[in-house]
């Protein structure tokens, strides 16, 4: 899919030339496109006049960002203490066998990606599983396909 040149710069103009900037911007650029688009990094580095290895250094350290694209919808599935120990790594199988990704995948259709996260901090509704911003407690395997199903509807 083609990325909107015009809306990089955009994004890039919305901020001073200066290298103080780049986590922001890669934030915005990640929250326009669900990843940063490599043509996104490459206007970036010229734009800052900073090597692109350094931008892609700090592009792949933090978590929240991605250079790959990401689903419509974002599944976070916590595996922290409390909801490994209530049957999160049953629910990572099931929604494997639903949509067909593991941790760090995306759907073919780019309607869903999985990440599974050390704390979501709502450990008393353990399991814990969030779509987009919406929380989903003590999560079953008999709850997931409705869940899932919600959100394919939605499109």
């Amino acid at each position: 899919m083609p990325v909107d040149k015009d809306k990089i710069m955009e994004i890039l103009q919305s901020y001073p030339a200066d290298q103080h900037y780049s986590l922001a911007i890669m934030q915005d650029l990640q929250h326009e496109f669900q990843y940063i688009p490599r043509e996104g990094l490459e206007a970036l580095a010229e734009y800052l006049g900073t090597p692109l290895s350094s931008l892609y250094s700090m592009a792949t350290f933090y978590k929240a960002l991605s250079l790959r694209p990401k689903g419509k919808h974002i599944i976070k599935l916590c595996d922290g203490t409390a909801c490994h120990i209530r049957g999160s790594m049953t629910l990572v199988e099931g929604i494997t066998r639903a949509l067909g990704i593991a941790d760090g995948e995306t759907t073919d259709d780019g309607l869903f990606s999985l990440e599974l996260v050390n704390c979501l901090g709502s450990c008393a509704l353990a399991p814990v599983m969030v779509v987009d911003d919406t929380y989903y407690g003590k999560m079953t395997m008999e709850k997931l396909p409705e869940v899932l199903d919600s959100y394919r509807k939605e499109g």
